[in-house]
């Protein structure tokens, strides 16, 4: 057993102390001054009690172990013994050995070691007395309750303020492990999203160049104006994907939808691919263009974007066609092309070099948004990828 005290504990104990050399020093005191026939044998047993006293407490096998803890505090009982033999007034030193017995000994033991204290005392102030009253026995047993009574509410008080500093330690902990799964939840949401904007950007307008370039390596050298024209825009598309790379570090907007609203942007998105690729887009606008948030053009346009470079690359098309409906509380946005089609419930999955991530990035992006992202297509007829976001009129109306 190691007693670690507070410093509350630690005040106490200094009280306790200071209390049993009182009554030890009133005990052999009043020997002497009444002219005790064994004053003598007084002073000494009541010296060799205090030492043994003064001894629990500089022992280091007293403080770690419960069991020489006790052997100790029997020790101090019998040297209290023989001065309560020896000097009825070694009937007050029983109010400390209550203390040290319920707090030494296990709650039980303790307790019985209280009352078998407690009528020692009485019976040997009785015989002191030579006679027996109640009043003997009120103030041993008076002070036996008084000593559980408080050990035992201190102890309550105790078990309670370590369960308490316990549920702190874990709160804290259950915080610290909160703050760091969330850190962990935003890094991988942030790697998620910069994976859809180099998918929709970078890795788009490369694609774009890769192709361009084939197709002015295949001109070469029967026609050089072909040739001049692809690695034109191949450049052009180098450029533009520079200053993508350059927002996406900077995390700004966009470059189309700087100072142009989400329709003037898909409208340049179908002229810059029919310009750059084999394919005729068009961009058709209907409704009354509302207002929407940043983050849902942003969404919107890089749904167009990547359905688009997809129609390019893997379609087989000769035409595209891009429609912006705003249409009661909801816009959408409609990319349907001529191409060969395929089967929506058998995609492909992701492959090693960043294929087959593009619709699972729309999807993710739409619904971040409380948006959806339907597909619509069969071998040999074409396909349409439908984006539908819901406009918050609330929020416009707080505006």
């Amino acid at each position: 057993m190691s007693l670690v005290l507070t410093p509350t504990a630690r005040r106490l104990a200094w009280c306790l102390h200071l209390l049993v050399v009182a009554l030890l020093a009133l005990t052999a005191l009043r020997a002497v001054a009444d002219d005790s026939p064994h004053a003598g044998l007084v002073v000494a047993a009541a010296a060799i009690c205090a030492v043994i006293y003064a001894a629990g407490p500089a022992l280091p096998g007293v403080r770690r172990s419960q069991r020489n803890a006790l052997v100790w505090l029997s020790v101090l009982g019998a040297a209290w013994l023989v001065v309560l033999v020896l000097s009825a007034d070694g009937v007050w030193l029983a109010f400390p050995l209550y203390f040290l017995e319920l707090h030494l000994a296990p709650r039980r033991t303790g307790l019985m070691a209280v009352v078998v204290t407690a009528i020692v005392a009485i019976v040997a102030f009785a015989a002191h007395q030579g006679s027996f009253s109640v009043a003997i026995a009120v103030g041993p047993a008076l002070g036996a309750a008084v000593a559980v009574a408080v050990v035992w509410g201190y102890q309550a008080l105790y078990r309670e303020s370590e369960k308490r500093r316990r549920l702190i330690e874990e709160l804290t902990a259950t915080r610290s492990d909160l703050a760091t799964a969330q850190h962990a939840a935003g890094v991988a949401a942030e790697r998620e999203r910069l994976a859809r904007e180099i998918h929709d950007t970078l890795a788009q307008g490369l694609s774009s160049i890769q192709l361009l370039l084939r197709a002015a390596g295949r001109s070469l050298p029967d026609d050089p104006q072909t040739t001049a024209e692809c690695v034109e825009q191949a450049r052009q598309t180098a450029a533009d994907n520079l200053v993508e790379a350059r927002r996406l570090v900077a995390a700004l907007t966009p470059p189309a939808l700087e100072g142009a609203s989400l329709a003037g942007a898909l409208e340049r998105l179908c002229t810059t691919t029919s310009a750059r690729d084999r394919i005729t887009a068009r961009f058709q606008l209907k409704g009354s263009a509302d207002p929407l948030p940043t983050s849902g053009e942003v969404a919107l346009l890089r749904v167009a974007q990547s359905a688009l470079a997809n129609v390019v690359q893997h379609a087989e098309a000769t035409t595209a066609e891009v429609t912006l409906d705003y249409s009661g509380d909801h816009v959408v946005v409609s990319i349907t092309d001529d191409g060969c089609g395929f089967d929506p419930d058998q995609l492909p999955d992701r492959k090693p070099d960043g294929g087959g991530f593009g619709l699972s990035a729309m999807r993710s992006r739409l619904e971040e948004l409380g948006g959806t992202l339907s597909i619509r297509s069969a071998p040999g007829t074409g396909t349409t990828v439908v984006a539908e976001l819901r406009i918050d009129r609330t929020a416009e109306a707080g505006l």
